[in-house]
């Protein structure tokens, strides 16, 4: 223990000798660092950005639209069919936009004035509805709408609610900009038909999503009368889906922008790397004094690649600071969530430091191998 002390406190002396070298050397690395935490922190922030919106979506949320994703081998989408109808909802308690009473509980949607409406409102199909905040700043500015009336292709809908603001999804809509009135109503009044755009259900918890969605199909398919090797007429989406595609996505912009900010630690890399060869040849006569008065080759090895190691290691600890700082200032003055996680921290200290052993060990082994007269004779 006391011979690694030892050889640590020669490596800061050598380094202190030549403050302004050792620092513009540790300036790549310090760049390096400081990117690879910010650029992963602006991922990061991304994807909690998008499972927070995902979330707003509701609680363990499934989707069905008609329509197959393919159909006879022509890719469709969905919402494309006729295949859902109101008995179909009902076969499987269904939640639409065009609401029941318990869409607000699925969507886990309160409101901030107001009342929901009722079950006798739904089956009355009654001229009532509730709101978003982004409707009551276009329409009502700072005017109490709870009472008022607005009109929904020239029907008048009383306003009896509004709900909580939600912000934006993981798609960029303004959940806000929205009008829900009983599905009856939609049907009835507005569309003139019975015909179904797709509802929501919610699973009774999180783990059940799957076993619900596999049920759901099953029925739909028996309804249906749909056989063993027929294709869906409907498709179902679960929030888990949605929350793992744009995890995926944010998982690969934030590989992507790491990729790229590491290329700046490699670039230290060499910087290191050319510094310790200039530092062996400086030190050439050093060297070969040492080994006469007895230190080993593992000795010369060990101390110009413990200079190395320390360059890098003090470089990625300023580059945290700095890296932590830029992911504020980014998130401040962008407007970008970030996310400094403790991951990204010991990642890239890790990889200054082996980024340090790795470029470090040709001089540090050069200096071990020269010969001692040959060192004793260099001026």
């Amino acid at each position: 223990m006391m011979r690694f002390f030892e050889i640590l406190r020669i490596a800061f002396d050598a380094l202190l000798r030549n403050k302004m070298r050792s620092l513009l050397t540790m300036l790549g690395i310090i760049i390096g660092v400081s990117a690879v935490i910010a650029m992963v922190a602006v991922g990061e922030g991304a994807r909690v950005q998008v499972e927070a919106q995902i979330n707003t979506l509701g609680s363990n949320i499934l989707m069905v639209f008609p329509g197959s994703l393919s159909r006879g081998g022509v890719m469709s989408g969905s919402q494309t069919g006729t295949g859902l109808t109101e008995e179909d909802q009902h076969a499987v308690k269904e939640r639409i936009q065009g609401g029941t009473v318990d869409f607000f509980a699925i969507r886990d949607w309160q409101l901030s004035a107001g009342d929901f409406f009722t079950d006798q409102d739904v089956r009355a199909a009654t001229k009532v509805c509730i709101i978003g905040k982004t409707i009551v700043d276009q329409l009502f500015e700072s005017a109490n709408p709870v009472g008022q009336t607005i009109r929904i292709r020239s029907i008048p809908f009383r306003v009896i609610g509004v709900l909580k603001p939600k912000g934006q999804n993981a798609m960029g809509s303004d959940q806000d900009d929205i009008v829900v009135i009983p599905y009856t109503s939609l049907q009835k009044r507005l569309a003139g038909h019975i015909r179904s755009w797709g509802f929501i259900v919610s699973a009774v918890s999180k783990n059940k999503i799957a076993e619900a969605q596999q049920q759901i199909t099953d029925l739909l398919r028996a309804r249906h009368k749909l056989s063993p090797g027929d294709e869906n007429d409907f498709t179902i989406r679960t929030q888990t889906e949605i929350a793992d595609a744009q995890s995926a996505t944010a998982n690969i912009m934030t590989i992507l922008l790491a990729s790229i900010a590491s290329i700046s630690l490699l670039v230290g890399g060499i910087g290191v790397m050319n510094i310790m060869l200039v530092s062996v040849t400086e030190r050439t006569r050093e060297i070969g004094i040492r080994i006469s008065i007895g230190a080993r080759q593992r000795d010369i090895l060990t101390q110009f690649l413990m200079e190395a190691i320390v360059m890098s290691f003090l470089g990625g600890v300023i580059g945290i600071i700095f890296g932590v700082v830029a992911s504020n200032l980014v998130s401040k003055f962008a407007g970008w969530p970030t996310f400094v996680t403790a991951q990204s921290i010991i990642m890239a200290v890790s990889f200054s430091m082996a980024v340090g052993v790795f470029f470090g060990f040709y001089p540090a082994r050069k200096a071990s191998s020269l010969n001692p007269i040959d060192a004793l004779r260099y001026e």
